[in-house]
């Protein structure tokens, strides 16, 4: 049951949990009506400390679409922690109101701090460098939606690794299915940081590869899960300047690539794949964005118990 759960990393749902969300928001895609009103009356409470469009609207439409209602803010200096009050206070107030919140916080163990002083669900809609464990489900359901399955894929995460907390929470989400191997492709500074080695993809036996070139591994590719270059990540804007256009994905480099390859990407979107790409049938990252608005209905429906 995942009533009254809170969702913090990928790691706090089981593969059957992840495919029960996932079937359900596929009876979401087919059957919108029918999911219209399960959850009238209940309030989700969106707390946005960090600037979205997608997440923060996506969350929003899928409330709304389960007839739900929606409270919060997109802009924290509007809130009393211009005050000074703290995170655990915010969550222990916004908790009497809202059935369910999101939150997306630029410091790292945010979400997992307003768990403890929350009495309703929390979902983490990114916190920093660390977890964003809706957009992996968004990702896992296109993948399930585009391949047919989690396993034995060839998935390369190309651009910002060090910083990348989309690239985090996929990779340690599909390092639990049999057979998937993972090729990191960044400069050295934005390399897959090594925790992540250490912690996620050698214990679970993971086959993985570095490499510098995405011309040198694209072919080999079933999945290339491209992100931008973190501008907001970095302390020194010289170092940003510098390595912001390390990798640009355009027609030339998609003839290499496989016939079924596809292309996803967390967005916003800078340089890193030219707009020529989006009439290639295998960008599939305008797809990822629908399907992550079904994803998160069944997550807020099944979190708050509506079904």
């Amino acid at each position: 049951m995942l009533k009254g759960r809170h969702l913090i990393e990928p790691g706090d749902l089981s593969l059957s949990e992840i495919d029960d969300i996932c079937s359900l928001a596929e009876q979401m895609i087919v059957d919108p009506v029918a999911f219209q009103d399960v959850c009238r009356g209940k309030i989700l409470a969106a707390l946005f400390f960090e600037p979205s469009t997608r997440t923060r609207l996506s969350f929003e439409a899928a409330a709304l679409r389960l007839g739900g209602s929606v409270e919060g803010f997109a802009d924290a200096s509007s809130t009393s922690t211009t005050k000074g009050e703290t995170l655990a206070d915010t969550i222990r107030v916004v908790s009497s109101y809202a059935d369910i919140i999101a939150i997306r916080n630029p410091k790292e163990g945010a979400a997992l701090l307003a768990s403890k002083y929350s009495s309703c669900p929390i979902i983490n809609a990114g916190d920093g460098g660390h977890y964003h464990p809706t957009q992996t489900l968004t990702d896992l359901l296109t993948i399930r939606q585009l391949r047919g399955g989690f396993e034995n894929q060839t998935v390369g995460f190309c651009g910002d690794l060090m910083f990348g907390r989309t690239v985090h929470s996929l990779a340690q989400a599909l390092s639990r299915y049999k057979g998937n191997k993972f090729i990191f492709i960044s400069p050295k500074e934005l390399t897959i940081p090594e925790y992540m080695i250490k912690n996620v993809l050698e214990p679970a036996g993971v086959e993985y590869m570095l490499a510098d070139r995405l011309e040198d591994v694209i072919g080999s590719l079933d999945i290339l899960y491209m992100t931008r270059v973190q501008k907001e990540r970095f302390f020194n804007e010289q170092d940003y300047i510098r390595l912001k256009d390390s990798y640009i994905l355009d027609n030339q480099k998609m003839k290499l690539a496989k016939k079924d390859m596809i292309v996803l990407h967390p967005l916003p979107r800078v340089n890193e794949i030219a707009p020529e790409v989006d009439a290639d049938p295998r960008a599939a990252y305008f797809k990822q964005v629908r399907y992550g608005m079904f994803a998160r209905m069944a997550l807020i429906a099944k979190l708050t118990g509506c079904l």
